[in-house]
């Protein structure tokens, strides 16, 4: 079936795209440069033209599709804390780019006569707001915070679609643990300098999950055609952070003991540090244990010998 992905140049929509193009599903990623993202897409995978804000030239594609996978949307952390510093400016394009992009998919779906099959629409666990311990199911109401208002936005500009007779599926990720991109690459780059100690103070909850099950995850609510609503995306074993430090330490085979203040990452990187190292949320994949998911990485220590072990 034919399968469009917006944001489909990140490192998940890469790796979803590959995954997929296995099977022989015709996959077509939404591109700003569709000529330079062609050519590093894996056999199977095209490119199209769009401008991130609008359906003008590929909402066609739409019309009889399989499905819709939304992952636009501008870096939250950017290259680096430093330049990713969330200034006015930098808040309203974290905003503003992924609302464009939902709207831009809601307009292709109003417009096609033959309805896709089912909108996967990303969203995180910032969705939650920072929390202490308290868990974060999926039926745990909206955070106050910059992050959580985005993520709210996000889910929302999509939601029209339900009312259009198409499916809905809200995946709120947690961290992703790849190679290939994301947080996982600078992490790993801390702690094999021996700088895994905790941030702040260390009890802040991370949940995780390795990029193969979040891969498969997306792909059984993709195919699943009772899945609808969100989906926690995410380990059943989520850990504090000072924890993530420790176990990736002894993978690694490296000290994980010097730690990093909060004031020091606050003057580094301003309200990022508190929104995305300072706190965090207990979240757990509730809906997906319903659904009798099986995590091939159910553990932090499993899933960290499987990338650097």
């Amino acid at each position: 079936m034919r399968i469009l992905i917006t944001g489909g140049t990140g490192f998940i929509g890469t790796a979803l795209a590959a995954n997929l193009a296995v099977d022989s599903h015709d996959v077509i990623i939404l591109s700003r440069n569709p000529d330079k993202a062609g050519a590093k897409l894996p056999p199977g995978v095209h490119a199209a033209r769009w401008d991130g804000r609008t359906a003008e030239g590929w909402g066609k594609l739409a019309d009889g599709a399989g499905a819709i996978i939304n992952l636009a949307g501008e870096s939250i952390a950017g290259a680096n804390p430093v330049a990713g510093r969330w200034t006015a400016e930098r808040k309203r394009a974290i905003h503003d780019s992924r609302v464009s992009a939902g709207q831009a998919v809601l307009a292709a779906v109003r417009a096609a006569q033959q309805k896709p099959g089912v909108l996967i629409q990303a969203s995180a666990v910032g969705y939650y707001g920072p929390l202490a311990d308290e868990l974060a199911a999926e039926d745990r109401p909206a955070g106050n915070d910059f992050l959580a208002g985005v993520c709210k936005d996000w889910e929302a500009s999509t939601a029209e679609v339900e009312t259009l007779g198409v499916r809905r599926v809200i995946t709120r990720t947690g961290l992703p643990l790849s190679l290939k991109g994301g947080a996982f690459p600078p992490l790993r780059l801390i702690a094999n300098l021996g700088g895994g100690g905790p941030m702040g103070s260390g009890k802040q909850w991370w949940p995780w999950i390795h990029l193969e099950d979040l891969l498969a995850a997306m792909r059984r609510l993709m195919d699943d055609s009772s899945a609808s609503g969100p989906y926690n995306l995410c380990s059943p074993n989520p850990v504090r952070q000072a924890e993530f430090f420790h176990v990736l330490g002894r993978v690694m085979n490296r000290p994980s003991f010097i730690p990093t203040p909060g004031f020091a990452l606050r003057l580094i990187a301003g309200e990022l540090a508190d929104a995305l190292l300072l706190s965090g949320q207990r979240e757990v994949p509730s809906r997906l244990e319903k659904m009798d998911f099986k995590f091939d990485f159910p553990e932090l220590e499993g899933a960290l010998r499987d990338l650097v072990g």
